[in-house]
């Protein structure tokens, strides 16, 4: 069993790798891959002179890849990917998965980051556990489900130049005057509320993750962008908020996440932790 799952589109063009996990009854390991056709910094800048853009891995990348994991022995592969609203790798996958020797299942995960990784952990510890494929990829999709995700940037203009902004559109008039509070709703980044400081953006930002989290085990990811300080005096604040909380994370998104939410976001992912 493999269990695969791209994050974002890359920006680099790098062929497929695997990690391996525990060793098990049977093969499993994670697999990476994708493209890109823009400069970028480590913090997701660009240069002042080539705009940055990304693009989805192509259908071959994915044959080629399934193909190598079908000739080492795999014999069936769980392809966990980010929402199919903000890009068209699930389609990519989808395309190879037809022709693949080897059952796989594609898996659009309605979301990106830490949205997308704890389902692909989740797939992760069935298929180390020696599940079935129809056991890891709903292990998958219940763990996607139910994971929110909540996050703050310091301006729309990135979101918007890249097209992701979705139902967030409305704000553009008023961008530079508010600092937006956004989630993923049904695959896509939307609106969540309007707050006029980035202070009280945090502050909310932070009740939002209590809220979400409940009373039950959860584990937690804070995610940032050139904002370890901010991000870990966050995640601080929500250890002592959150005497539930079994694992967190602070983490800093690729280069491509970073090309379409600019330096300074700040992300929360929340998931009902398993063991």
């Amino acid at each position: 069993m493999i269990v695969s799952g791209i994050p974002y589109d890359d920006p680099t063009p790098h062929p497929p790798f695997t990690t391996p996990l525990p060793p098990t009854s049977s093969s499993t390991s994670t697999s990476t891959s994708g493209s890109a056709s823009a400069s970028t910094s480590p913090l997701g800048s660009t240069s002042t002179s080539v705009p940055a853009s990304t693009s989805r891995p192509s259908p071959a990348r994915f044959a080629a890849c399934y193909a190598a994991l079908a000739e080492s022995g795999v014999t069936a592969i769980a392809s966990i990917h980010l929402s199919a609203e903000m890009s068209g790798t699930v389609d990519s996958a989808r395309a190879a998965a037809r022709d693949a020797p080897i059952p796989v299942e594609v898996i659009d995960s309605r979301s990106i980051g830490m949205g997308l990784g704890y389902p692909v952990l989740a797939a992760a510890r069935a298929a180390a556990a020696g599940a079935p494929l129809e056991t890891v990829t709903s292990a998958a999709r219940r763990c996607a489900m139910s994971t929110r995700t909540y996050f703050y940037v310091d301006t729309l203009d990135n979101l918007r130049r890249s097209g992701r902004i979705g139902a967030a559109a409305r704000l553009l008039g008023s961008a530079l005057m508010i600092k937006p509070l956004l989630h993923i709703v049904d695959g896509q980044i939307s609106l969540l509320e309007k707050v006029r400081t980035a202070t009280r953006a945090i502050a909310r930002l932070e009740d939002l993750a209590v809220q979400a989290a409940g009373d039950g085990p959860v584990d937690l990811a804070v995610q940032h962008l050139a904002a370890r300080p901010r991000a870990e005096a966050l995640a601080e604040r929500l250890r002592k908020r959150l005497p539930a909380l079994a694992d967190l994370q602070v983490v800093e998104v690729g280069p491509v996440i970073g090309v379409h939410v600019g330096p300074g976001m700040l992300g929360l992912t929340i998931t009902p932790h398993t063991s």
